[in-house]
């Protein structure tokens, strides 16, 4: 059961987002071509553009960004070419979906509440006009998992599957980029030239506080997931990759300081996990860095439903 706490941050996020609809937020999801089953799309009780994309981010400076996150925040951290940026979960928690260009790249840092999930995504989308997306948040879940949407063609994209699953584009592939998730205190010592996302975005959230605080508390979703493996607890936090088609998930609590060996497919993996800095990176044997993301395992294992637990690393 949902406590009183979590019920009252969703009401405080409902009416916070109420007043900032965007132009245009009364156009229809495509629907068309429809990858899923129908019955899959669920309603997150907010419509379209109502949790607002952050389009024209602005940054800031690390000093001066220390002057709202504290050293044990979380950031999404991007680098690309001569350029590192931090995005704070405290302020994707309230928006879910950046759309940046970094280094002269196109990209979508994204964040899931509901799931945990923090993935970056190219936006360069072969046949999209001008040859890339913007994403805007649907309002709509897939398994209580954010369903982005384009704003070019109105189809539906599911960030944890990675792919559109309607209108246009149905059945492309999103390309998954390395992201790191760590500390603000790390991330400011490995990157003190860095940029940080700032809280002027053009919105009044209170970015200090989080709607969500109770629903991590709970044990359970909030919403239906098709399918339910028992290996762990619903929400038993995990770190999630897929290579050569194979899905793994790293059991958090199994995870000590260090760097350890692993197999995918045949392929040898490194894994290095730091507990103070929370910093998880998987590289291949040539150094290429694999993506991989934090998920709560009721979702990743309802996207990957073959995926291979691994509960401790030696």
């Amino acid at each position: 059961m949902i406590n009183a706490k979590w019920e009252l941050g969703r009401l405080v996020l409902l009416i916070g987002i109420s007043v900032n609809l965007v132009s245009g937020a009364e156009r229809e999801i495509d629907l068309s071509n429809l990858q899923i089953s129908r019955s899959e799309i669920k309603s997150g009780g907010v419509a379209i553009d109502a949790i607002p994309s952050i389009d024209h981010p602005k940054f800031v400076a690390v000093e001066q960004a220390n002057r709202f996150l504290s050293g044990s925040d979380m950031v999404m951290s991007v680098r690309e070419g001569d350029s590192a940026r931090a995005y704070p979960l405290r302020i994707l928690t309230w928006h879910e979906i950046v759309n940046d260009i970094v280094d002269g790249r196109a990209i979508a840092v994204t964040y899931c509440p509901l799931c945990l999930t923090g993935m970056v995504f190219s936006r360069e989308i072969p046949g999209a006009r001008n040859g890339r997306v913007e994403f805007g948040v649907s309002g709509l879940l897939q398994n209580s998992a954010v369903l982005m949407y384009d704003r070019e063609s109105m189809g539906l994209w599911s960030q944890l599957g990675r792919r559109a699953v309607s209108g246009k584009f149905a059945g492309r592939q999103l390309e998954w980029l390395s992201s790191e998730q760590m500390t603000w205190k790390s991330w400011r010592e490995r990157y003190p030239a860095g940029q940080v996302l700032s809280t002027d975005t053009g919105f009044r959230r209170t970015y200090h506080q989080s709607p969500y605080d109770g629903y991590h508390r709970s044990p359970d979703p909030v919403f239906e997931v098709e399918g339910t493996r028992s290996d762990l607890p619903r929400k038993a936090r995990i770190i999630g990759l897929v290579r050569n088609g194979h899905a793994r998930a790293y059991r958090v609590d199994g995870l000590k300081t260090g760097t350890f060996q692993d197999w995918v497919a045949a392929e040898q993996i490194e894994i290095s996990y730091d507990q103070s800095s929370r910093l998880f990176q998987v590289k291949t044997r040539s150094g290429e860095v694999i993506p991989s993301v934090w998920s709560y395992w009721f979702a990743w294992q309802a996207f990957y439903p073959d995926t291979r637990i691994v509960k401790r690393l030696r």
